[in-house]
């Protein structure tokens, strides 16, 4: 239903423009359809990719963090030493999940960047 809206809008946009240079010929506004629909492939190939790498990203600092807490709750018991290391652990691995995120966005740019 998306699609449909967003191709819709991106062809009303489209035919808007063209209103006001008259189109040479049929073929013309074929490559120009032709091109949208391309166009549309490749930004929901780039949504797509974002999603799975910041589902990813999510993951990875989820644990991460959750590491960090365990860790935490450790300090100052019998398990001391494995509560540092857990510290360590789930910090580092929750600001690898970070970046993971972070990075997830670029794809989102290069859905909306023109050629």
């Amino acid at each position: 239903m998306i699609k449909h809206l967003f191709l819709f809008c991106l062809l009303a946009f489209s035919f808007a423009s063209q209103a006001q240079q008259s189109p040479a010929s049929i073929e013309e506004l074929k490559q120009q359809v032709l091109g949208l629909n391309e166009r549309m492939d490749q930004v929901q190939l780039n949504l797509s990719t974002s999603e799975k790498k910041f589902k990813r990203g999510i993951l990875v600092a989820t644990i991460g963090y959750s590491l960090t807490i365990t860790g935490g709750l450790m300090l100052g018991r019998s398990n001391d030493q494995l509560g540092q290391v857990l510290l360590i652990t789930g910090g580092a691995t929750g600001a690898v999940g970070t970046v993971l995120m972070i990075d997830s966005f670029k794809y989102l740019g290069r859905a909306g960047r023109r050629r």
